[in-house]
């Protein structure tokens, strides 16, 4: 059957479909399959599914609920012993079926709302505060849109543009570019403000280009490939090449960069496929760049605090970082780092999954927050916009308002000598 032109590559539908010696290893890490207990709910189930698609066998609005309710976290991935791309997999699926009438014309409508409101800050930010004076009256709202209220945070006013040229202090040990991110720019500012005062004290130049746009992991979620493209070359043009590193701080974003280069592969695409390639290859997370470069060493915290450390999915499982944050925090002195027990599955957030998927993503979102409660730490440390605001949400659901902070920013109050939240 063919899917689709762009996906009928075997690379991605058929490479992972052959690759599958189904024996069971990814279904433990399977953060649905731990929730909904069905075997077409787990990775190996969707891949059989994705086969029977392929080769004309099952219909493909059978396969579309159940592919849909995979987060993407990509745990299985980490898990699989045979080194199967189910992430290929999944991205080629939801784009040959972006446009299925199977799916209701209400959850299609907001998904294209999403898709037109969370790339774009100012968007966003009237959006979002509309939806905080809407929240009070939020039994009177579709019941579709009753989870984005329930999770919308309050927007940051205060925060403005950031500068376009940070310098180091003392002599220039790097220059990098910054992507300062969609979701991040409305509603956790202090992160940016974070990484920039970080870098600068670690004699890191920061350029922050203006022309920037979203990164495209909202749309590469989706399947919407073309917009992902679009988004992209946007991004190739605005970011300077003579820059050691472009650096994200937000797990989801870091990995669609980091894509780039798989997403331009026809002839007519040789040019921006090289130059995403080189893109691609720069792009590397916050804590990464700074576990390499070699921070000065933090003074020791004002008070002593023990911090629990998060694993995002798109950290963990898309870019297999999961020792340099670890590194860079236990160079604290004063702080007691923690594990998060069953740190390997994902929080429910995954993009717009808790926003269209509320019930798994709640699931998810209270197992997490228990396990982060089993280790009674006195703040949060992560990596990801998405999982502060879903966990910051089901801690404060449960009466235990943790405070959750992004790495650096635990690393900022260790230099600035601020106590970290209590």
């Amino acid at each position: 059957m063919r899917l689709d032109g762009r996906v009928e590559d075997p690379r991605h539908i058929a490479g992972p479909v052959e690759a599958c010696v189904h024996c069971g290893f990814c279904l433990t890490t399977c953060p649905t399959y731990r929730v909904l207990g069905r075997e077409m709910d787990s990775p190996r189930g969707r891949i059989v599914l994705v086969k029977g698609v392929f080769e004309g066998t099952v219909p493909m609005e059978d396969a579309i609920p159940h592919l849909d309710a995979c987060l993407g976290c990509l745990a299985c991935v980490t898990a699989c012993p045979s080194g199967v791309r189910y992430d290929q997999l999944l991205t080629a699926f939801r784009h040959a079926s972006r446009g299925a009438r199977s799916r209701p014309v209400a959850k299609r409508l907001r998904r294209r709302a999403l898709l037109e409101t969370l790339p774009h800050p100012r968007r966003l930010r009237a959006s979002a505060r509309l939806g905080q004076a809407a929240r009070p009256a939020r039994r009177l709202a579709p019941a579709l849109v009753r989870p984005m209220l329930d999770l919308l945070p309050a927007p940051d006013g205060q925060a403005g543009p950031l500068p376009e040229v940070t310098p180091p202090v003392g002599p220039r040990r790097a220059r990098v570019a910054l992507l300062s991110g969609c979701v991040q720019q409305v509603f956790t500012p202090e992160v940016n403000a974070a990484t920039l005062r970080v870098l600068a004290l670690n004699g890191v130049e920061v350029v922050v280009p203006a022309a920037q746009g979203c990164c495209g992991a909202l749309a590469l979620h989706l399947g919407e490939l073309d917009a992902a493209r679009d988004q992209a070359r946007a991004n190739l043009a605005a970011f300077p090449t003579d820059v050691d590193a472009v650096i994200s701080n937000a797990a989801g974003c870091g990995s669609a960069l980091r894509e780039y280069g798989d997403l331009f592969e026809t002839a007519d695409e040789a040019a921006d496929a090289a130059e995403a390639a080189a893109f691609a290859a720069r792009a590397v997370d916050i804590s990464v760049f700074l576990d390499r470069l070699g921070i000065v060493p933090p003074p020791d915290l004002v008070e002593p605090s023990r911090v629990a450390y998060h694993d995002a999915c798109h950290l963990a499982h898309a870019q297999r970082v999961v020792e340099p944050p670890r590194r860079l925090l236990a160079q604290i002195g004063g702080l007691e780092l923690l594990e998060v027990p069953d740190g390997e599955i994902c929080c429910g957030s995954a993009g717009t999954y808790n926003i269209e998927h509320p019930a798994i993503a709640g699931a998810l979102g209270e197992a997490k927050a228990s396990s982060i409660m089993g280790v009674r730490p006195d703040v949060l440390a992560l990596g990801n916009v998405g999982c502060l605001v879903q966990i910051r949400a089901h801690l404060e659901k449960r009466g235990t308002p943790i405070p959750v902070l992004h790495t650096v920013e635990v690393l900022d109050r260790a230099y600035r000598g601020v106590p970290l939240p209590r």
